[in-house]
């Protein structure tokens, strides 16, 4: 059984990812989890109307601020959303990726989520926060999906993607993806890349048929051994090359909601990938 107990939503001021705050409210209510909204004050924020200093740094009060600015936004569904909720709003200065992990320690919290970039960062790119907090956070993160200006929409996870590269964290990574789905009643798709299966040769590079049964033939394998001895139940997607493309692939295959992901700084062929997956994958990335 998945059990998240508190949910830690950093969040920017006043460009604040509404999307991200609409799925936490989606999981809190399910999972009767306690939100700590925290912001970390910059010079932009100062500019947009948090004190100083003082008591009424003290007391400025992130959650009503936040509400107010999305029904200007014509957004008139995330104050409903939030009712009923236990939410706290933490108010702090410093470094932004340090704090949100020393928060995450602190306050133990069973997820971070997070957007995937920042106001200022185009499409292309992970923004320098969240990719420190992937980085040095041992809790699970939750980035949004990477898409610029993206309207917020009604969110439901109905179809969980889990990212497979049989590393040394793969079985918490299908885990944490199985009991998402059976929690919520979604169905799961194990995805495995395998390395290229493309040779050179006169006129340019031809697909080797006998190399790709080889390497989708064991990986289908390894598959089916984990999923017993995890004892769940997954539809398979197996996919050659890149695998930042191939999952992207995956995602919009089989219509996924969230990907389950293993975050590694360096090393291996999905391993690698993992920013570029983040920025690539149409849905939210749970990297675990």
């Amino acid at each position: 059984m998945l059990n998240i107990k508190k949910i830690l939503l950093p969040v920017d001021f006043p460009n604040t990812s509404l999307e991200v705050v609409h799925q936490a409210a989606t999981l809190a209510h399910h999972f009767h989890s306690e939100i700590v909204m925290l912001h970390v004050v910059t010079a932009q924020s100062h500019a947009a109307g948090v004190p100083e200093d003082g008591s009424e740094f003290a007391a400025w009060d992130v959650l009503a601020e936040i509400t107010k600015r999305a029904q200007k936004n014509l957004d008139q569904s995330l104050g409903p959303e939030l009712d009923g909720l236990a939410i706290r709003s933490a108010l702090v200065k410093g470094d932004p990726a340090h704090a949100i992990v020393q928060m995450a320690e602190e306050k133990n919290a069973d997820l971070i989520m997070m957007p995937s970039h920042g106001f200022t960062f185009n499409q292309f790119l992970l923004g320098s926060v969240t990719a420190k907090v992937l980085d040095g956070s041992e809790c699970p993160v939750w980035t949004s999906a990477h898409v610029e200006g993206s309207p917020v929409q009604e969110f439901a996870i109905r179809n969980v993607l889990c990212a497979v590269d049989f590393g040394p964290r793969s079985d918490n990574a299908v885990s944490w993806a199985a009991r998402m789905a059976a929690e919520l009643g979604a169905r799961l798709t194990l995805a495995h890349v395998t390395a290229g299966v493309e040779l050179w040769g006169p006129g340019g590079t031809y697909v080797s048929a006998k190399w790709k049964e080889a390497l989708v033939s064991d990986a289908s394998r390894h598959l089916a051994v984990l999923q017993q001895e995890l004892d769940i139940k997954a539809d398979v997607f197996i996919g050659s090359g890149d695998a930042s493309k191939m999952l992207d692939e995956a995602a919009r295959q089989t219509k996924a909601d969230l990907l389950v992901t293993v975050c590694y700084p360096y090393g291996g062929n999905l391993r690698i990938h993992g920013y570029a997956t983040i920025c690539a994958v149409p849905t939210p990335v749970l990297s675990v």
